[in-house]
């Protein structure tokens, strides 16, 4: 008999290993995230799936699902704090969504579509951060990262190629490219990497095929990304279906 536990009042199974968020996916329950991915062990940096377990506050995608739990999620104690959280992310970067590449296929922009954030609340920091055009087939657009590290785990647990990094603490914490001159094109990055599917956000771009699919016809203005979620959520044999490979979150 597979155990349960209970996500806002109803019954999730799971089996020995998953975590929340890894049951309540495969069950088809969203909790709204986007540092986890199902290919990567969470490691729980962005704290948007934050729940709460018995009236204290913990992060879904590093909590063991157990027997009998009481899981809250979709309160809108947590969702007022989770589009604080992604108000914060657009302040603290240059998202300029209407002109954006990713626009569309952004997961940012898509959870807070989710969340029904209308406005950033807060002052706008305008970072000064760089573009790196250097690599003959890659544009890195710093302006839009938020530091979820999924390229650096790809490019270093997938790839073997370490091509990523993050450097600085609080405010200052950046992402950076492993090159003595910091450049992309002074590594060995290709268009097959791992590092290239993952960025829910648009700072890894394939150059050249800009705006291929027109805006109005991307991955999250087709389905809202709490579906696109569930449709990527690896499931285990009679739970919600076979198993959905993972397409990237970019």
């Amino acid at each position: 008999m597979t155990d349960t536990f209970q996500l806002d009042g109803a019954p999730v199974p799971f089996e020995p290993g998953q975590t929340v968020m890894q049951a309540a996916l495969a069950a088809g329950r969203y909790i709204p995230h986007l540092c986890y991915h199902p290919e990567f062990k969470p490691h729980g940096s962005c704290k948007l799936c934050t729940v709460k377990v018995g009236g204290r506050t913990t992060a879904s995608c590093t909590m063991p699902a157990e027997a009998g739990l009481n899981v809250e999620s979709n309160i809108e104690e947590l969702n007022a704090l989770r589009r604080t959280l992604v108000q914060m992310l657009f302040v603290e970067g240059n998202h300029f969504c209407p002109s954006c590449e990713a626009s569309g296929n952004c997961q940012l922009q898509a959870t807070a579509y989710e969340l029904q954030m209308m406005t950033p609340r807060f002052n706008e920091f305008y970072p000064d951060r760089p573009l790196d055009g250097s690599h003959p087939d890659i544009l890195l657009d710093y302006n839009r990262c938020i530091l979820c590290e999924l390229c650096v785990r790809a490019s270093s647990e997938v790839d073997g190629k370490h091509v990523f990094a993050l450097a600085g603490r609080g405010i200052t914490k950046h992402l950076i490219v492993n090159a003595r001159s910091g450049l992309l094109k002074d590594t060995d990055m290709a268009l097959t990497d791992k590092a290239m599917q993952v960025c829910p956000v648009g700072v890894i771009l394939q150059k050249g095929v800009g705006f291929r699919v027109p805006i109005g016809e991307r991955r999250y203005d087709q389905r809202p990304v709490s579906a696109q979620a569930l449709d990527d959520a690896p499931r285990q044999a009679g739970v919600g279906g076979g198993c959905t490979a993972c397409e990237g979150t970019s």
